[in-house]
């Protein structure tokens, strides 16, 4: 049944995309982030699913938004029901201040399948299908190193890891340099990055450091369509954080996996970039075109699909959930 509305999924990401690309360049992060989720809202309407939002933006009265526990789709009685995991823009400082690699994302699986992590960041590290299960979250940064250039047959001076570029990182950026691997620092979209190990021609081989756990989830699922491998340990980023997950019961020391993360027969996963980057190309206007590069992966099959979308601005229409249906793209360009 996923197969089936796995286009449905695109145009949702599609709708974020084109209508958050407005805000391009004008340094307004909130307008940027509220703009993609009203219309994923109100395209997620229109798709014939029972689905349950597992990772969004918080929890109910914490987000105004895409929230945790929040129902999306028609929910008619005979209709499929989902999980699905959302982050409508992954780098909306990217999309405010016109910078690249900002994409709009989405994941569905089956009920019960996508996992819930407690913990707003996560140590996490991926890596592409030649490295899958080859390395370890547990062994040092250099033996990982040491692991990666023996599998894939190069010096470890060949091997390029991408980390965010963060305070927090200092210690794990030196180590890779002092290792002697090559380093590609991203201000933000680390969901691009983790997922860009398993892409040959984005040059990237690992990723690691600490991030989001919402974006780990995502990178995880369209890992899995692809091969790829997410290792994840929780990393409590407060006292008080650490205390409650100690409290409600989880291990701080276990490490999650790709299937741990999104399991199931099923996950599909799609994404449409917003400002191009090394794993799609951003919305673009072209007098009275707009174009659209998505992507649409499956695990079940491991079949990838890029889709490029032509949008006639004067017939385009886009729903959005605060103006309870379609509104003129033309007019949302005025």
């Amino acid at each position: 049944m996923l197969r089936e509305i796995t286009l449905d999924l695109v145009r949702v990401t599609e709708a974020a995309a084109l209508v958050s690309s407005l805000q391009l360049g004008r340094g307004d992060k909130e307008a940027v982030d509220r703009a993609a989720v009203d219309a994923m809202r109100g395209m997620l309407d229109y798709i014939p699913m029972r689905a349950t939002v597992v990772i969004g933006e918080g929890e109910k009265d914490k987000a105004p938004m895409l929230y945790i526990g929040e129902k999306v789709g028609t929910w008619e009685a005979d209709s499929p029901e989902y999980d699905i995991a959302v982050d409508p823009v992954d780098g909306t400082r990217l999309v405010a201040y016109g910078l690249s690699n900002a994409i709009s994302v989405l994941a569905a699986a089956e009920k019960g399948a996508i996992t819930y992590l407690p913990t707003f960041y996560s140590w996490k590290l991926a890596v592409g299908p030649e490295l899958a299960g080859k390395l370890d979250l547990n062994l040092s940064i250099t033996e990982n190193l040491r692991r990666a250039s023996e599998v894939l047959g190069v010096k470890i001076s060949e091997i390029t890891v991408v980390v965010l570029n963060r305070d927090r990182h200092r210690d794990i950026i030196e180590e890779i340099r002092s290792a002697g691997a090559r380093i590609k620092l991203i201000s933000d979209g680390d969901v691009a990055a983790a997922i860009a190990t398993a892409i040959p021609e984005s040059g990237v081989d690992i990723y690691m450091g600490i991030g989001g756990s919402p974006e780990a989830i995502l990178a995880a699922a369209a890992l899995r369509c692809l091969g790829g491998e997410m290792q994840l340990r929780l990393w409590p980023h407060s006292r008080e954080e650490k205390e409650k997950v100690l409290s409600d019961g989880y291990d701080l020391e276990r490490i999650y996996r790709t299937e741990e993360l999104v399991s199931g027969e099923d996950v599909v996963f799609v994404a449409t970039g917003i400002t191009s980057g090394d794993f799609l190309k951003g919305v673009r206007y072209m007098r009275d075109k707009v174009i659209t590069e998505s992507i649409a992966m499956r695990a079940r099959s491991r079949t990838v699909r890029k889709i490029t979308a032509y949008h006639d601005v004067k017939h385009k229409h886009v729903p959005l959930k605060s103006r309870g249906g379609d509104v003129s793209f033309f007019e949302l360009q005025r």
